[in-house]
């Protein structure tokens, strides 16, 4: 069995999205959520499917060691970054080298970086004239949407499209492909 954990500071749409993909796969399945807010609706989300949550400080994230005797105590195989805001600290990579994964909600190397999630990346395809967005799966590194990309999906971006709508595009490309794509890493890593 190979256990996922995700990392999630919001909603968590996404990580109910993949933690239902995987509720009856008996290969691989999501066995923790974890997220830097404790206010996070994702631990909602968490707990109507099962699953334990746990929030940290930045100051235990960046620090690293706790997260990781968490990770190793629930056995967990796999990292998914949903919707998660933080950049991944240095013990929590090494622990777990090749084994993370991010999605960003635009083609990157366009639109990444510091302070480039949500509403700020579509405003920024928006303010760029861009005929296309989409989503980029990617391994993450030491930097901000960085690590090598695994899969994009595109899709146009409207004549009057704000960046509401165009997120609400983008939305389903993420919500159709990252389930698979996780899927067919997992078997990759056998």
């Amino acid at each position: 069995m190979t256990n996922i954990a995700i990392f999630a500071s919001g909603s968590g749409s996404n990580a109910e999205n993949i933690a239902t993909y995987f509720k009856d796969n008996s290969e691989c399945g999501v066995k923790l959520i974890l997220s830097n807010k404790i206010d996070a609706f994702v631990h909602e989300r968490a707990k109507k499917l099962c699953i334990p949550s746990f929030t940290f400080t930045k100051a235990e994230f960046d620090d690293g060691v706790e997260i990781v005797e968490i990770l190793r105590e629930y056995e967990i195989d796999f990292i998914v970054l949903a919707g998660f805001l933080l950049k991944v600290s240095k013990p929590i990579l090494d622990a777990y080298p090749g084994r993370i994964v991010n999605i960003h909600p635009a083609l990157l190397p366009k639109h990444g970086g510091k302070g480039m999630y949500g509403d700020r990346v579509h405003q920024a395809v928006l303010d760029a004239g861009e005929t296309e967005s989409g989503i980029t799966i990617h391994y993450i590194n030491e930097h901000y949407d960085e690590g090598s990309i695994i899969f994009q999906a595109s899709c146009n971006v409207e004549t009057g499209d704000n960046a509401e709508t165009l997120a609400a595009r983008v939305h389903e490309l993420e919500y159709l492909h990252f389930p698979h794509v996780i899927e067919s890493l997992l078997k990759e890593h056998k």
